[in-house]
Formats: structure tokens, sequence, C-alpha cells
């Protein structure tokens, strides 16, 4: 849940970008990153592999002004995509807000973002979070690809409680800002 300084009057709220490995997560943030003002935006602190895969986070702090007198700030983390750090992306998931699930477009990774997603949902579990009790957008990237599947089979697949979907190629900055702007408006609405 969002942490409340009333001495501060702050509202500290937290996202999450969930998904399989190389969908996408990292590269939202990085481009968030690289189009904030130094003002609204801490350093972007990423973990990363030799093969430039998300070991365990990245994490970038968002401010965004003042709601009801209080300034609000997201911290934005990624999971790491891997399977094999499990225990990373259940941590990272303790006292989330919002989610963003990136799907990866390409054909091939139809499995891998349904497997991603019920790992999410079962993650979840472990906090008595459920999708119908968290606020979550969909994030479709990636749609530049020739192999990219159509965004009717995506819905089918991933879009399992009709959350809001955004189309994206968040390498270019399509969709980015669009999907992070729904995730906060929905989690502000539920702080209020």
């Amino acid at each position: 849940m969002a942490l409340v300084n009333y001495a501060a009057r702050e509202i500290n709220c937290k996202i999450v970008y969930y998904g399989t490995g190389l969908g996408g997560k990292t590269t939202n943030l990085k481009y968030i990153h690289s189009q904030l003002a130094p003002t609204t935006r801490g350093e972007l602190i990423s973990l990363a592999t030799e093969t430039e895969r998300t070991l365990f986070f990245d994490f970038l702090p968002l401010d965004l002004g003042s709601v009801q007198g209080f300034k609000t700030r997201f911290s934005l983390y990624t999971v790491p995509g891997q399977v094999e750090y499990n225990a990373s992306r259940k941590l990272i998931l303790n006292g989330v807000d919002g989610i963003i699930f990136v799907a990866d477009s390409d054909a091939m990774r139809s499995k891998e973002n349904v497997e991603s997603l019920q790992n999410m949902i079962e993650n979840l579990a472990e906090y008595s979070l459920t999708l119908d009790n968290i606020p979550w957008v969909l994030q479709y990237n990636k749609r530049d690809l020739a192999s990219a599947m159509p965004i009717e089979r995506m819905e089918k697949e991933l879009n399992i409680r009709g959350v809001p979907s955004f189309e994206a190629v968040a390498s270019e900055g399509l969709g980015v800002f669009a999907t992070l702007k729904a995730i906060s408006k929905l989690i502000l609405n539920r702080l209020q």
C-alpha cells in the first residue's frame, strides 16, 4: 500500500513492471528516465548481468507534484523476467500499489507471456492480493515486430479482467507514457 507521511505531507506509491525476460520492462524505465527533467526524477538504478538482463530490479523515483496538498512520488520497479529469479520477483511485489504487465508481442513469446502472468498471480497471492483488488494495466510491447501477434489474440490470452491495455514500442517511446499515466491515474483514484 501507498506510504503516507503526514508530517512531510508526502504520498509514496510503488509501481512494478512485470513480464517475461527481454520483454521491455527496463526499456520502459530507461525511456521514461531519458524524457523527464532531472527535477522530477531520481537516478535510474539498474542492476544488470553481462547479457544486459535485469538481475534484481530497476528503480526510478518520480515526483508527480501535489495531490490534495500531498507531494506525490511514484517509485517504478521492474522484476527480473527470468523464472530462476522468482524469489526476487516476489520480493519486489511486496507493497505494490499498481502493476504494468509488459507482454512481448512476438508470437514465439505467447506461452511465456501467459506463464509470466500466472507467476505474477501466484506471487501476488503471497501478499493476499489478487488481480481484482490491485490496479493493473497491460502493455503490449514490441508492436513493430513482423512477428507481432494480433491484438485480439493478446487480449484473449492475457486480458482476463478487461483492464486497460496499450500498444507500445518502448524502444521508441510509443505507448510508454500512456501506460504509466493510466496506472498512475488508477492508483491515485484508489487513494482518494
